[in-house]
């Protein structure tokens, strides 16, 4: 942290207390002290200072701590929802997670309640941007399996032009015909964006209903083979480093966290044999080079691999 701090927005976008947007919004409204006193815009923090949110979520600010954001992978089951507040009381993905302290769990990216596959998690809310923004273009890749098929023109439609919806185009940026037996068809594709069911939207308006819908990859995350519905799995230091030389993020100075890391029963714990950081076999450093990128390919105690190259990923769900 250099000698005048840190702009406060930044650091708790950083511990995950939300964008950078709304904790301008709480400091503004005066939800913020720091040190006991509330914090105004544009105030820098420096090591030792205590910033609380709300008198209730309070950080200390560390110098020279150079501990990287968690980050975990989860395979959503469908019948679950990735929110915190749901009116319905439905299952939630943020119930399994373990507790942090003064920091929070972000999911990078929803799936509806209908969809399964990889979710991340992290720490992080500058990673999280750097992966959800529409600007950063970070592929999708989602098996879905249709009631029928499509037409080769239909295919080389959105592949080419796009289909127009009613919040705009879409356009997929590969589209692979992976079979199937009888009136269902699997498809394998990949987009940029992230809207809101957008995915079936699409295939809905060529009359095509989708019966199953499954994320396999984030970035250049790949939803590991042995990751059974409902399991979690943390990456290591070498995965961790990967993704954030990937995204273009420097390693930044953070603040104390404190966590309840013992892995519960749905949970496998990857950390003590992942790769070494900086290790520049995992992941890639060239934002315009997703194509070839691998996945991060971290292991648990057990020997599972987390993450395969997608051209091992098969669509057999």
């Amino acid at each position: 942290m250099n000698e005048q701090g840190e702009r406060l927005q930044k650091v708790l976008a950083q511990a995950g207390m939300g964008s950078r947007r709304e904790i301008e919004e709480w400091i503004a409204a005066g939800r913020v002290t720091v040190n006991g006193a509330v914090a105004t815009l544009g105030m820098r923090v420096v090591e030792g200072d205590v910033v609380r949110a709300d008198n209730k979520r309070s950080i200390r600010i560390e110098a020279h701590d150079t501990r990287l954001p968690r980050v975990l992978l989860y395979h959503k089951q469908e019948g679950e929802i990735v929110s915190r507040d749901d009116p319905e009381k439905r299952t939630s993905v943020f119930d399994k997670l373990p507790r942090l302290s003064g920091m929070k769990w972000i999911a990078i990216g929803r799936l509806d309640f209908n969809t399964s596959g990889l979710l991340i998690f992290t720490t992080s809310g500058a990673l999280a941007n750097r992966l959800m923004h529409p600007r950063f273009e970070v592929e999708r890749e989602y098996a879905v399996r249709v009631q029928g098929s499509m037409t080769e023109q239909q295919m080389r439609q959105m592949l080419k032009e796009g289909i127009t919806l009613e919040d705009g185009p879409v356009k997929f940026e590969k589209l692979m015909d992976e079979g199937g037996e009888g009136y269902n068809h699997w498809y394998r594709l990949v987009l940029k964006e992230g809207r809101n069911r957008v995915v079936r939207r699409t295939f809905e308006a060529l009359g095509l209903p989708v019966s199953r819908l499954m994320r396999v990859r984030f970035g250049i995350v790949n939803l590991p083979p042995r990751l059974k519905r409902g399991m979690l799995a943390e990456l290591g230091p070498g995965e961790v480093t990967a993704i954030l030389d990937w995204v273009g993020m420097e390693v930044q100075p953070a603040v104390a966290q404190h966590a309840d890391v013992r892995p519960g029963r749905n949970q496998a714990d990857g950390r003590g044999q992942a790769d070494k950081p900086g290790d520049k076999g995992v992941g890639a450093t060239d934002k315009g080079g997703q194509k070839n990128a691998p996945a991060a390919v971290p292991r648990s105690k057990a020997g599972m691999r987390r993450g395969v190259s997608r051209s091992k990923a098969k669509t057999g769900y």
